[in-house]
């Protein structure tokens, strides 16, 4: 069973920075893409950002410039790093990998942004 497991989110104040890590219990190379989404309250989950495996990475607009998807194969995690936060990035946010037969999801991570 795969398992993925998000750490670092908190509390930050608009215009901060906060990096969000998710660690893999399989090779984030056997899934076709790793993933980070969010969900609001009272809103669906979006997808954040994208990294496939040949580092193709993709952002929604909202966070395009800001938001930074990042992986590390050796230790088999993906980061999200977070700048220039803004109140309505306050969410849930959830690490997904997806393969071709299954996503899996992480227990997500509470970022609160405060003006």
């Amino acid at each position: 069973q795969v398992q993925l497991v998000e750490s670092g989110g908190g509390l930050a104040q608009a215009g901060e920075s906060l990096r969000l890590s998710c660690a893999s219990s399989e090779s984030i190379f056997t899934f076709n893409a790793m993933a980070w989404y969010r969900q609001a309250p009272g809103r669906q989950r979006e997808l954040v950002a994208s990294i496939n495996n040949g580092g193709y990475t993709h952002y929604v607009d909202s966070v395009e410039g800001r938001f930074t998807i990042s992986r590390d194969g050796a230790k088999n995690t993906v980061d999200l790093q977070m700048n220039s936060l803004e109140v309505e990035d306050t969410a849930v946010y959830y690490c997904a990998a997806q393969s071709r037969m299954s996503d899996y999801w992480g227990q997500g991570t509470q970022v609160t942004v405060s003006s």
